[in-house]
């Protein structure tokens, strides 16, 4: 086995995105999941924003875009979110309802094929793909896609 240059210790840090309207997707991001503004720029041209919860960063909004996430180009596919039960996705998919968000299935759908794990499948307002899912709960509801990852295909 030939050595790394990262330790085995190694764990996502926060995760950076584009988007097209600050404010509006501060908003967003808040009322459903819940985060905090650790930080924040709001200089002409340099708007962003830091998100977290518990004092642990764990997201970055830059107002640096225009337009709408491109799925078709190579890049980011979605953003996964997990959860510690089916009903904290159903609380989450109300809000979204609330918010007028675009969702990719109708309500919380399995992973796959008789996986307990699932949850729902949608976009933040400048169309960027997420996810929220718990690890169990999920499996009384079909698989939208029957030989395929659920979320690979959104």
């Amino acid at each position: 086995m030939s050595a790394t240059a990262v330790p085995a210790a190694l764990q996502t840090g926060h995760i950076g995105l584009n988007v097209t309207d600050l404010d509006r997707s501060l908003d967003f991001y808040r009322r459903v999941f819940g985060f905090e503004v650790q930080g924040e720029g709001r200089e002409p041209g340099r708007a962003f924003a830091f998100l977290g919860r518990e004092g642990r960063l764990m997201l970055t909004l830059w107002e640096q875009s225009k337009g709408e996430f491109a799925a078709e180009l190579p890049g980011l596919h979605h953003l996964s979110f997990q959860v510690d039960s089916i009903e904290e996705v159903r609380a989450a998919e109300g809000v979204l309802r609330e918010l007028g968000a675009t969702f990719k299935y109708d309500g919380v759908v399995p992973h796959g094929e008789g996986a307990a794990s699932g949850g729902i499948f949608f976009t933040d307002p400048d169309g960027i793909r997420l996810e929220i899912y718990a690890p169990s709960g999920a499996d009384s509801a079909a698989a939208p896609v029957a030989a395929a990852p659920t979320c690979g295909f959104f």
